[in-house]
């Protein structure tokens, strides 16, 4: 409409033409309310444009001045509530002993396993069983640090003596009998002999016994076939069986005659546990699972004990996430810290004192392998004894214990 009424007016007009235009704009106004002008040269003496007011914009509001908090008097409390988690696996229940109502004569006996959390998870399920401890005794006189023999030098080489020492003064929950001198290579004394020497220890004694061997695969196998005859009933446990005793048709004759006379098998491998689930494969064969407990090898501090960390505590967790292969409880022969020369080797100044420091250093080796799930401890110096069944008892205290005297241990006399 606006375009259409341009044109009639410039053809009225006529190009070019100068005409006052101020009325016309303003009957255009009038009737259309708005025009637009093109190409347009106005002349005015006058000229007012009205130009709307435009309201301006508030000026910004100014921030009140910044208030600083207080500075914090005190750590804000929250609850912790640890996260409780259900496992399809547990470890198998084994008991080691056996009463007088049981076919026995032990006065009582010990039972490991039965676990269905990692270690000291307390908050997901109390353990049936706590960890115990063995303390080692040899058939014959064998050399031992001095910071050892000053405890046993009364009893070294009578093991029934020294096995009693053990439970009476040092407060053991089992004996670990070593028949060194059926070695081969040492006494080469016969399987009739050790056996003997078992008897001894389980009149002189009451609780459950482990029996160890001198790590010759052949003569083992003949000792352990006449040690689970004499010892029929009391269900000892056997220590140990290997993958080279399988090598030589062996295994078999062992695992029966422990199955035949009620006794337990200790398993052992060398921190794997690919041979430690074959070893297990092959003992199924013979023996059921609750006649059965794993040792998949002590390193000492030192000398790689956290890979045997490492690998007991990957065994323990496997277990629990239902390979039934790995559902053992598991022993640890913590007096191989002993081995190592920072244990009992005379050194500077600064490792003194040195009664002390053998002590830590077995103490420190259980210590750690209790915390990767460890059933059973064969230990031999006192302190060090004394020590890890404190330790055990105040873990399961369930924060119980003060602290100050958990800590007493680092300065305890020996």
């Amino acid at each position: 409409m606006k375009n259409s009424m341009a044109e009639k007016e410039k053809k009225e007009i006529g190009e070019g033409a100068l005409i006052k235009l101020g009325p016309r704009l303003l009957d255009l106004l009038r009737q259309f309310g708005e025009i637009e002008l093109e190409d347009v040269e106005i002349e005015a003496e006058e000229l007012e444009i009205f130009i709307p007011a435009v309201t301006a914009a508030p000026p910004p509001a100014i921030a009140p001045p910044k208030v600083v908090p207080a500075k914090p008097v005190e750590i804000l409390k929250a609850e912790f509530k640890p996260p409780i988690q259900t496992y399809s696996g547990r470890i198998v229940e084994v008991k080691l002993g056996a009463t007088r109502s049981e076919g026995g004569t032990r006065e009582k006996v010990v039972k490991v396993g039965g676990e269905a959390t990692p270690s000291f998870y307390l908050f997901e399920e109390i353990p049936p069983n706590p960890p115990v401890i063995s303390a080692d005794v040899f058939d014959m006189e064998v050399p031992l640090p001095k910071a050892i023999k000053m405890h046993v030098q009364e009893v070294i080489g009578d093991p029934a003596a020294w096995a009693k020492l053990a439970v009476d003064k040092f407060g053991v929950d089992l004996i670990t009998v070593h028949l060194v001198s059926t070695d081969p290579l040492r006494k080469d004394a016969p399987p009739s002999e050790a056996a003997k020497t078992i008897e001894k220890v389980l009149q002189a004694v009451k609780v459950p016994l482990i029996v160890g061997g001198c790590g010759d695969p052949k003569k083992d196998a003949e000792v352990f076939k006449k040690v689970a005859e004499v010892a029929h009933g009391e269900r000892v446990m056997l220590s140990s069986v290997t993958l080279d005793m399988a090598e030589a048709g062996l295994l078999g004759d062992v695992a029966k005659v422990a199955r035949e006379h009620g006794h337990v098998v200790l398993a052992f491998t060398a921190m794997d546990l690919n041979q430690a689930k074959e070893l297990n494969r092959k003992l199924y064969d013979y023996l059921p699972r609750e006649s059965i407990i794993m040792d998949l090898t002590t390193a000492a501090l030192g000398y790689g004990l956290e890979y045997s960390f490492t690998v007991h505590e990957r065994a323990r967790l496997a277990a629990l996430a239902g390979d039934p292969e790995l559902q053992h409880p598991t022993s640890s022969g913590t007096t191989n810290a002993w081995a190592a020369r920072e244990a009992w080797l005379r050194l500077g100044a600064e490792w003194e004192p040195r009664e002390l420091r053998g002590p830590l250093w077995e103490t420190v080796t259980a210590l750690t392998l209790l915390l990767a799930g460890v059933d059973i401890f064969m230990m031999m110096h006192p302190a060090a004894i004394h020590t890890v069944k404190e330790v055990i008892n105040n873990l399961y205290k369930r924060g119980g214990a003060k602290p100050e005297s958990i800590a007493d241990w680092v300065s305890i006399k020996v």
